[in-house]
């Protein structure tokens, strides 16, 4: 394949570097000893489960923030798992902070 093709799996990975891409691949081949793909199976799956496993990690702590600030609540369901959802009361603070971030970007 030439560098051309298979971008599109290529960008699920990010802009990862070279080492960080080789310890992610060795940490997929502890976690599943039996493992064995090809080049783009290793991109498509491998890599984006262990971006996956990270990003849920990211999204917890980024809840617990937004939490914390009072921006969303959290309600446990029937099934006992945590719905979120926007504090209305909160809205136009929030409005704010969003504008704030955008500025800071």
């Amino acid at each position: 394949m030439g560098d051309g093709e298979g971008g599109g799996s290529r960008d699920k990975v990010g802009k990862m570097e070279k080492s960080e891409i080789a310890h992610e691949i060795l940490a997929y081949l502890v976690d599943h000893p039996e493992a064995q793909d090809t080049l783009e199976g290793i991109l498509q799956w491998w890599l984006l489960e262990r971006k996956i496993k990270y990003q849920v990690k990211m999204v917890k702590q980024a809840l617990a923030e937004l939490v914390a600030k009072g921006f969303i609540l959290e309600q446990e369901g029937e099934d006992a798992r945590i719905r979120y959802r926007l504090n209305t009361d909160k809205h136009e603070r929030i409005r704010a902070f969003l504008k704030e971030m955008r500025k800071a970007k």
